[in-house]
């Protein structure tokens, strides 16, 4: 499988690499009990550089990643590259306030200390892309989404579908950005918002994966049937298809519970018989259903990024597909490579 391959969202105009790069990791946060380890502004930096030299050309971020930061190190690193090598994604639904007292986290990334704060009005919608385009440094994003409303304090739905979601698609009429969509870490919520409106591009984190089939029967037909092509966030679920399985791992931003450990292990089985990385089938896996455009693992390393390419374009035998479904471990009737 080609990593740089590029496929096309629609009619929009925009096309993004099957591999691109997910940006939370590049935001200098620890989550999770060290999920992303606080990775420093140069080492951020270089792995944003090394993608593109590589040919990586899609690139997501967001407010939330950092408060800021994640986007000011994109900031960092993008502006001088011809604007028409890559395409790039942020996310709304949320501001950030400046708020009293140093903070010398924020200062290396030149920065005010910022806090977060979901806005999902029309006002904050345009307030928060006018603001990420100050911290990338950047005329334009491609692809806006609307980040995780279902966390939001109150009806965050109703605010989607009234004001949130409007106010995007006036945006990309205006021709501020080419494709809008949200970015959640449930599918129930998208396949209501695909239901109501135009959107083009779903960020579907963690419910569709080598691990997590639960947006398989239901949401991913949906996409198909409204041509909405999903990129695939958190394709090694935090870290547990991506890890040592015999060290304590991570499964949706936390501890991995015992049934997820002994599926992975399961799934890490038959990848050892057919001498594949797990990583590898769980890039491929997701990359090879036709409503997927791309996958954004995260990378804290030139070393990630570059395993990640070798991941997508490793060689794996017809017969590990087939023994996965015999096992039960994917669907039946999944698409494989």
């Amino acid at each position: 499988m080609d990593p740089l391959e590029k496929v096309a969202i629609g009619n929009t105009g925009v096309s993004v690499t099957r591999l691109g790069l997910g940006g939370a990791p590049l935001s200098g946060m620890v989550l999770g009990g060290g999920l992303y380890g606080g990775t420093a502004r140069a080492a951020a930096i270089s792995v944003i550089k090394r993608a593109h030299e590589l040919g990586i050309a899609y690139f997501d971020t967001a407010p939330l990643y950092g408060s800021g930061r994640s986007e000011a190190r994109y900031g960092g690193a993008l502006p001088g590259v011809p604007r028409d090598s890559f395409v790039i994604s942020t996310k709304c639904g949320r501001v950030l306030d400046a708020v009293d007292g140093r903070d010398d986290d924020f200062r290396a990334d030149g920065l005010p200390r910022l806090e977060v704060r979901f806005d999902m009005s029309r006002d904050g919608i345009r307030r928060s892309l006018e603001e990420s385009l100050e911290r990338l440094k950047l005329d334009s994003v491609e692809i806006l989404y609307l980040h995780d409303p279902d966390v939001a304090p109150g009806d965050g739905k109703r605010q989607a579908l009234e004001s949130a979601l409007p106010a995007m698609i006036e945006l990309r009429e205006e021709g501020m950005v080419k494709a809008i969509g949200c970015g959640m870490n449930i599918w129930e919520w998208p396949a209501e918002f695909v239901k109501n409106f135009d959107l083009d591009i779903i960020l579907l984190a963690g419910r569709f994966t080598l691990l997590d089939h639960d947006a398989y029967d239901e949401f991913l037909p949906l996409c198909a049937r409204r041509n909405v092509m999903l990129v695939i966030g958190g394709p090694y679920n935090s870290g547990i298809l991506a890890r040592d399985l015999d060290e304590p791992v991570t499964f949706d931003y936390g501890p991995a519970d015992e049934k997820w450990l002994v599926r992975a292990r399961a799934l890490k089985s038959v990848c050892d018989r057919h001498d594949v990385d797990l990583k590898a089938a769980a890039l491929q896996y997701v990359l090879a259903h036709p409503v997927v455009a791309s996958a954004i693992p995260g990378a804290q390393s030139v070393e990630e990024v570059e395993g990640n390419l070798a991941a997508v374009a490793a060689d794996i035998p017809p017969d590990l597909w087939a023994e996965l479904k015999q096992e039960k471990l994917i669907p039946a009737d999944a698409p494989t490579p």
